[in-house]
């Protein structure tokens, strides 16, 4: 039987989790959730709410970035599926497929990037890796096929990547 010095950790952890759940479905947070997905670069690109796949080069973050804030407000962790584009509204979800390898992973759009033109997207280290881009090559072309896109009224549309009957509601 566990001790209480046990469980009451696990007890805080559940209620913070709990906590969370319930303040992401609230309308102040689908708001914000919203506003940061309509906010388009800095760098004055417009934002392709299209869904449409895009084919490009694809970059991969540099491991100094790691820990840093990325556009979304949350902090760059190089083992997670995120990536940046310049063009795709922030919380987008893609399948980015290197054309060079046939390998692909889904991604959330959390930041802006790449900043180096003909390049499309920036990939996580190990996003990065698991599509077969290497650190000694840099560089490979991708297909970047939107599944979900958020629009700046709060709802989602699917995009070119979503599996044939996928509806709002399956995120």
């Amino acid at each position: 039987m566990p001790s209480r010095q046990l469980r009451r950790p696990a007890a805080a952890i559940l209620a913070g989790l709990t906590a969370l759940v319930c303040q992401a479905g609230t309308p102040a947070a689908s708001a914000e959730r919203a506003a940061k997905a309509a906010k388009p670069a800095a760098s004055g690109h417009r934002l392709d709410q299209s869904g449409r796949r895009q084919v490009g080069k694809a970059s991969f973050y540099a491991r100094r970035f790691a820990g840093r804030k990325m556009a979304d407000g949350t902090v760059m962790d190089p083992r997670d599926d995120n990536a940046a584009s310049k063009t795709l509204p922030l919380g987008t979800k893609a399948r980015v497929t290197n054309l060079e390898t046939g390998r692909s992973a889904i991604v959330t759009i959390q930041d802006r990037g790449p900043y180096v033109d003909g390049r499309i997207v920036d990939l996580s280290p190990a996003t990065a890796e698991r599509i077969g881009l290497t650190p000694d090559k840099g560089i490979a072309t991708v297909e970047v096929a939107p599944i979900a896109v958020p629009l700046p009224d709060g709802s989602v549309k699917p995009g070119s990547g979503a599996p044939d009957g996928f509806a709002v509601n399956d995120r």
